[in-house]
């Protein structure tokens, strides 16, 4: 046998070698992939089996993943027993103002921070960034009583309010995917005669839907499930959301775990569509890639 033979031999070895150490490495990494998926979709599970079992066989032991009989009707037990219809009202007006507001104002804002040049502006980025910084403890009290003293406690405008002035990590977000945007397609659109507001509206908001879709993402789930400030500025029933409100209905004496896990189904459903419908965009908002595609 030659020496080439040899060599040709041992070079097809090593490649055989490589693509099973490959295919290993991919089953072992699917493996952990499906069982971290696996365990922490177990408490999704129980939290849907829960709704459409009996009272009594919530916490039978061993537990029955699978109903039986499956009580759909827990669902509409759920809206005839709380009144869920106007919790979710107000979920849904508040999130859905909240979301208006920050995609406009953190647009703004960031848009002038990657693009106009003023004195100082780098440092009231750095002051902007700093406020991150800030846990909400510490501003909670003096913030409270401001808006107690503008007469906003048990109305909606501390929870909408402070959206229209921006999110220092939104803001931060979008100026990154900003300054990914070539310089060239402002100056051609200026000279195409689109002034400031048209060349944001016309061609920085279309190239950078992928962040603002985050962004949108991002708020939706804040404002959805936000409990501390529903709990600290509402204190009427009919002003509940539906966090507060279904904390309120846990904390009853005789609650039916089957009704709340109902209501906790249905509360946390509108943020998985929304994760799956936008998803696309989320991933290429996270990763600042896309800006340009060409």
């Amino acid at each position: 046998m030659s020496t080439s033979t040899i060599s040709e031999s041992g070079k097809s070895n090593r490649t055989k070698s490589v693509r099973l150490s490959k295919i290993i490495g991919r089953i072992i990494l699917y493996l952990l992939l499906i069982t971290g998926a696996v365990v922490m979709l177990i408490p999704f599970f129980w939290m849907l089996s829960t709704s459409l079992k009996e009272s009594y066989q919530v916490f039978s032991v061993p537990p029955k993943w699978i109903p039986n009989p499956i009580r759909w009707d827990n669902y509409v037990k759920t809206f005839q027993s709380l009144p869920f219809g106007k919790w979710l009202g107000n979920t849904v007006l508040i999130t859905g103002t909240t979301i208006i507001g920050t995609l406009f104002s953190c647009t703004v804002v960031a848009y002038g921070f990657a693009r106009f040049q003023a004195k100082g502006k780098n440092v009231l980025f750095l002051v902007m960034l700093a406020t991150m910084m800030l846990p909400s403890a510490v501003t909670m009290i003096p913030v409270f009583y401001l808006f107690k003293t503008l007469g906003w406690v048990n109305t909606f405008l501390p929870l909408i309010v402070p959206s229209f002035f921006g999110n220092a990590f939104f803001i931060f977000l979008l100026r990154q995917f900003y300054m990914s945007i070539p310089t060239e397609l402002e100056d051609a659109a200026k000279i195409d005669g689109l002034g400031t507001l048209g060349i944001l509206w016309r061609i920085i908001v279309p190239l950078t839907m992928p962040a603002l879709t985050t962004v949108a993402i991002f708020q939706f789930n804040g404002a959805w499930n936000d409990f501390m400030g529903p709990l600290i500025y509402l204190s009427k029933p009919d002003l509940y959301t539906l966090s507060l409100g279904i904390n309120f209905f846990k904390s009853e004496n005789n609650v039916q775990w089957n009704y709340l896990m109902a209501a906790s189904v249905v509360t946390m459903l509108p943020s998985l569509i929304l994760y799956f419908v936008g998803q696309k965009y989320f991933i290429e908002g996270i990763s600042l890639s896309g800006g340009i595609k060409g």
